[in-house]
């Protein structure tokens, strides 16, 4: 049993990687279409915006929260170092993170969901009939539009938490704009900020990929539509994951090679 359920295991994966093979060309070709991906697009950001916002804010305040008091009783001076601690953990690892998963649990699901429900109904089939390619107008731009997605709402979760963090930490009464903004950016280099931002990209061609994938291919009846976004958003997730586990490797190699 186990063999059998690691052999679908692996022959899913390898589907998944011939479909991820001829996305990733389709999204290229749709990047100058932007009418195409611009709708996808503000569907995932405006889904988005919401979760992005709670998540900065709860991002800021817990870390200031759970950190102060450590650093407090670390020793004096020690509580000045609290922004720069914030904004690494956010900036590097968090932001990033969060704008992956949101989008992975949200528009994987969406598209998982969309796309069974077009395939089912058998209007896939019609636009093939049409001669309409469903890598031009289904899967490149649904692409594009995740790959665009996941770094805005990094940015904006990152803002938000840095900027969350800031107004605890002024509450004490403790610390001026100019001092937390400095402190921020203390030990931050952009060989560090770049690279992490840039593994949002990864992860919306991750999101998009997958939950195009699997909802181009749905399990027959009525229950494919629910079970297509159920496993769209485990997917999605575990990919973001993995993936970031991966490029967080890649981009320490790299960074010692130079």
């Amino acid at each position: 049993m186990m063999v059998s359920e690691l052999g679908a295991l692996f022959e899913w994966f390898g589907r998944w990687t011939a479909f991820a093979a001829l996305a990733v060309p389709a999204m290229l070709r749709a990047l100058p279409r932007w009418r195409d991906w611009l709708r996808p697009l503000y569907a995932v950001l405006i889904g988005g915006l919401p979760l992005a916002v709670v998540t900065g804010i709860a991002l800021g305040v817990v870390i200031w929260l759970h950190t102060r008091d450590v650093l407090a009783r670390s020793g004096t001076g020690a509580v000045e170092y609290l922004p720069t601690l914030l904004a690494a953990a956010v900036l590097l690892e968090l932001a990033p993170v969060g704008a992956g998963l949101i989008v992975a649990a949200r528009t994987g699901a969406s598209l998982g969901a969309e796309l069974a429900a077009m395939r089912i109904s058998e209007q896939i089939d019609a636009l093939e009939l049409l001669g309409v390619s469903p890598w031009r107008q289904l899967v490149g731009p649904r692409v594009v539009a995740c790959v665009l997605a996941v770094p805005l709402l990094h940015i904006l979760i990152a803002a938000t938490a840095l900027g969350s963090g800031y107004v605890a930490e002024t509450l004490t009464g403790s610390t001026t704009y100019l001092k937390y903004d400095t402190a921020a950016v203390r030990e931050l280099v952009l060989e560090d900020v770049i690279p992490a931002g840039l593994k949002t990209l990864v992860f919306g061609a991750v999101v998009g990929i997958t939950g195009c994938f699997i909802g181009l291919h749905p399990r027959p009846g009525s229950e494919g539509v629910g079970r297509a976004a159920t496993d769209a958003v485990v997917a999605c997730v575990l990919f973001v994951l993995v993936a970031d586990v991966f490029l967080v490797l890649l981009i320490k190699a790299g960074q010692q090679l130079l």
